[in-house]
């Protein structure tokens, strides 16, 4: 079992950065591949980022590619989302997952994939 906590959203303007981070439980997170996914306002939620267990690979949405970073720290047992030169499209409330996962070179872009999930964190960007 593992539990997820997002940290880190808020609200700012375009053009501007943040750094969402997700705390997880367990010592196992190391065995996980992560992930992020978004939800806007009457909208279905959508994939974002992916990494791999080791942090060694990376995959993402278009629509946020060269804008946003994911990364992993397994010391710290948290996956980060950097987000940069945000969008008012950006706004949404943002969902970390995790996966236990034999591949290490998996990367999960599928949200019925996911068993784990955090609670969301609210990301707003003002034009």
């Amino acid at each position: 079992q593992v539990q997820l906590v997002e940290s880190g959203g808020g609200s700012v303007q375009a053009g501007g950065s943040l750094r969402l981070s997700c705390a997880a439980s367990g010592r196992t997170f190391s065995s996980h591949a992560m992930g992020w996914f978004r939800q806007a306002p009457g909208k279905e939620r959508e994939f974002v980022a992916a990494i791999t267990r080791s942090g060694g690979g990376t995959y993402y949405a278009d629509s946020v590619k060269g804008r946003f970073t994911i990364s992993r720290d397994n010391a710290k047992n948290t996956v980060y989302l950097q987000m940069s030169s945000l969008k008012p499209e950006d706004t949404a409330v943002y969902y970390c997952a995790a996966q236990y996962i034999n591949r290490p070179t998996a990367l999960i872009a599928l949200m019925t994939e996911y068993n784990f999930w955090g609670q969301g964190t609210q990301v707003t960007v003002s034009s």
